[in-house]
């Protein structure tokens, strides 16, 4: 999941920042000049000029995340309208709208940062009252957590899919899945306006070209951090639990007969990619969120440094993620793979079968031996002939 496809300066250029701004960023008291609020803490010009290569490599990071998202979405799309699978269909919406949160976070604050460092527009100039720049904060509150709660939500709809697949089909629509989303995208909307309520703040940060939440240990603005940080780790947390439950519960499936396993090909796919999303944000998200937490509880002073490495991190998210639906796909993998369509996954490696048997079995709380045999007499058993039917001899009649 991803913060808003913005792109910092390198750290080098921190040098040139005042340093009584980075000792004061977590010091949320207004000037005695009336000096609105979110540059009450580091107010613009700064000393900082970017140069030409930091402008550009935003443009190409911006850019190489828009044509990725831009691949993925047609590649979804046509996916959506080719698939006969209820689960698939429901799947993909939630991936599709991923897909569109991570395009609309690059576009919207990539087109905000590349403008300041082609243009130098002083902040306090153009936007006097804040406005601009409580946007921008919203913008990278909202297209931060709207990954991490779709992820989670789409560990949930697949363990209900394979756990529960009586009660999904009977409770699941293509409606009530789009109501779902945009559930999701309600939910984060109104926390990244909390700030706007006094639940937090959105200030200036440095170098100057960005605005976010001021994170720090007094109360308000702790309160909103807390918030944040837990919020994203619980939805990976909850993303972790739930597919190792619905990866193992597969694997118990596809073990059984390979029949079943033709039929569950797709729900693999889908595991598989729902699996390295989740992957590639607990990578991308937890130095940031464990970040964000431990420096608002230890009350100790914010580290820019360690707060712009941590936030390119999770840029990085909005980069991987559209890979994963473009490139593990069964038509991609058919063609590394060719007998995919024939055989499925367990029935091309034997030996990580008979493992993965093993590991299920103790794991699920199956007998051992118990499938081997049941398999085998099904297997070896033949039809016998009924005897014949014989009446029993009738009564003698007196």
């Amino acid at each position: 999941m991803p913060h808003s496809g913005i792109v910092f300066p390198s750290l080098s250029h921190m040098k040139s920042t005042n340093p009584h701004q980075l000792a004061t960023m977590n010091d949320s008291v207004l000037s005695p000049n009336n000096t609105p609020r979110c540059y009450s803490i580091n107010s613009p010009p700064f000393n900082f000029t970017p140069s030409v290569s930091v402008a550009h490599y935003s443009s190409i990071f911006s850019a190489l995340g828009l044509i990725s998202n831009f691949i993925a979405f047609v590649v979804l799309l046509k996916s959506f309208w080719r698939t006969r699978s209820r689960s698939q269909s429901f799947f993909l919406i939630f991936l599709g709208s991923l897909v569109i949160t991570d395009f609309m976070g690059l576009l919207v604050t990539g087109t905000i940062v590349i403008s300041f460092y082609v243009t130098h527009f002083n902040w306090r100039d153009l936007d006097p009252n804040c406005h601009f720049c409580n946007f921008m904060g919203i913008s990278m509150v909202f297209y931060g957590l709207c990954p991490l709660l779709l992820g989670a939500t789409m560990a949930v709809e697949r363990f209900i899919g394979i756990n529960l697949p009586f009660l999904r089909s009977t409770k699941m629509s293509k409606s009530r899945t789009v109501s779902i989303v945009l559930m999701v995208w309600l939910t984060a909307g109104c926390i990244a306006f909390l700030p706007l309520t006094g639940i937090g703040s959105y200030h200036m940060q440095v170098p100057g070209s960005w605005c976010f939440f001021n994170i720090s240990s007094q109360r308000n603005d702790l309160a909103f951090s807390l918030l944040f940080s837990l919020l994203g780790l619980i939805c990976i947390a909850v993303s972790f639990l739930l597919n190792t439950v619905s990866v193992v519960t597969l694997i118990k499936v596809c073990c059984e007969r390979d029949r079943t396993q033709r039929r569950r090909d797709h729900e693999v796919e889908m595991m598989v990619q729902l699996i390295l999303i989740m992957v590639i944000a607990s990578i991308c998200w937890c130095p940031l969120l464990v970040f964000i937490a431990q420096t608002v509880i230890s009350r100790g002073r914010l580290q820019i440094k360690y707060l712009l490495l941590y936030i390119r991190f999770a840029t990085w998210n909005q980069i991987l993620d559209p890979w994963v639906y473009i490139l593990f796909r069964r038509a991609v993998l058919q063609r590394i793979y060719g007998n995919w369509s024939r055989a499925s996954i367990m029935t091309m490696y034997p030996s990580f079968r008979d493992t993965i048997r093993r590991f299920t079995r103790s794991s699920l709380g199956s007998t051992p031996g118990s499938e081997e045999t049941v398999e085998t007499g099904q297997l070896n058993a033949t039809p016998t002939s009924k005897p014949p039917c014989t009446l029993p001899p009738s009564p003698s009649q007196n």
